[in-house]
């Protein structure tokens, strides 16, 4: 799963209204009075989850007497663009919706609060995994509230790996696994997987990404991981379409049957059932691959930026909006998990109840516990693209896999700084 495939929006999910209790209160966990008017700003939210995202206005406002909470909500379009021109202009939102990635050029220009300073005894609400991957190395402290979670599952087809002469029901647990498993998938002309690895994938490799304050992600463990890569192409186990840029498709070519294997949401077996039913009826399921023992977790937050006249009912609405009731009630509605400590306590993510969709997402929000946003928050979408641009020309035989690293790290950190 492509990461702004997920932090650009949720899945489309229908939604019920949700009407939240409270009492009135002016009590918050900062300094101040929690009165007045704020602005809360989200990215994509609109029109698929309207009817919550008031719901959770309106309790606030009631818990909260004499508060007004404005919502605005950006498209995913520009999102990036808007929210740095707005800072730049001194104009950010009291609340606003960001991934660990954008928090951090705000946070290390001195935008954002410091949950950690400010509510000192927020932290204990919210898994450490999730208040990690808001904190800012080097800098100390925690610049966003962690909202809602995913990771999941991988996905096979039994189908094809049977045709290929494997055992359907041992696949891949690790990278040396995938390579060996792929080879021979493509002796039979069955392509394994529909994309390049991401940043992330490495971190999953162990390799180490990001070291005093620069990226080393051309180390040598780096290295064997995309020399593995190459290996795989070579051999036709890549579709042709995974070098191209921003490519999208590798779910499609997984539902119609023309890659073996996919990562994906715990959500997704419903699509397969109604979108592609002769793949759901051979449809492996397994845990992810990694060599380090934690999943990948993607994550998004909100945060309060330092310019809010308003920052005691900003950080109290922060907490609200993402405390455990409201989280698994929004949860509930789409394809994420809450990143409150007592959110995956509910019986909704710890219950089977005999269906494959109950057995993956409780497995999922098992995972999530231990789960790693492998993603360096540093790593910016330029990043991204240079990344793959790089591995592309490593699996062409543009230039060699360690050339092509050398590269791409020369060119984040250039970025960087």
């Amino acid at each position: 799963m492509k990461r702004r495939t997920f932090l650009a929006g949720l899945a489309a999910v229908p939604v019920a209204g949700c009407g939240l209790s409270g009492t009135s209160s002016t009590s918050t966990g900062g300094t101040g009075q929690v009165t007045g008017e704020i602005t809360f700003q989200t990215w994509s939210l609109k029109p698929k989850y309207t009817d919550y995202v008031n719901g959770v206005v309106e309790a606030f406002q009631k818990q909260h007497r004499g508060t007004t909470v404005k919502w605005v909500d950006q498209p995913a379009d520009g999102y990036l663009a808007k929210v740095m021109a707005d800072a730049s202009a001194g104009s950010l939102p009291d609340v606003i919706n960001v991934p660990p990635d954008l928090s951090f050029p705000l946070a290390k220009a001195g935008q954002l609060v410091n949950l950690d300073e400010s509510l000192e005894d927020a932290k204990a609400e919210y898994l450490g995994n999730a208040w990690q991957a808001f904190e800012i190395p080097g800098k100390g402290g925690c610049y966003g509230f962690p909202w809602y979670l995913n990771t999941g599952p991988i996905f096979y087809n039994k189908a094809l790996f049977t045709q290929a002469g494997l055992d359907p029901d041992k696949p891949p647990t690790n990278f040396k696994e995938l390579e060996e498993q792929a080879l021979k998938l493509a002796g039979k002309k069955i392509a394994i997987l529909g994309q390049t690895p991401s940043i992330a994938d490495f971190g999953l490799y162990g390799v180490k990404l990001f070291e005093n304050d620069k990226f080393t992600f051309n180390e040598p463990k780096g290295v064997e991981f995309a020399e593995s890569y190459k290996r795989m192409y070579d051999a036709g186990a890549l579709i042709p379409e995974a070098l191209t840029q921003n490519y999208t498709g590798a779910g499609a070519k997984f539902m119609a049957q023309q890659t073996a294997l996919n990562s994906g949401s715990a959500y997704d077996l419903g699509k397969f059932k109604t979108d592609a039913p002769s793949l759901y009826a051979n449809i492996g399921i397994t845990t992810p691959i990694t060599n380090t023992g934690s999943a990948n977790m993607f994550l998004h937050g909100v945060s309060v930026p330092k310019s809010s006249k308003n920052q005691a009912t900003a950080l109290a609405f922060g907490r609200f909006v993402t405390n455990a009731e409201n989280q698994v009630k929004f949860a509930k509605l789409a394809s994420i998990f809450p990143s409150t400590s007592k959110g995956g306590d509910d019986p909704y993510f710890t219950t089977e109840d005999g269906t494959d969709e109950a057995r993956v997402r409780v497995a999922a929000a098992k995972q999530l516990k231990t789960a790693v946003n492998y993603t360096p928050v540093q790593f910016s979408d330029q990043m991204r693209e240079a990344l793959l641009q790089q591995l592309a020309d490593a699996m062409l035989g543009k230039k060699s896999p360690k050339q092509a690293l050398d590269d791409a790290v020369a060119e984040c950190n250039r970025l960087l700084k």
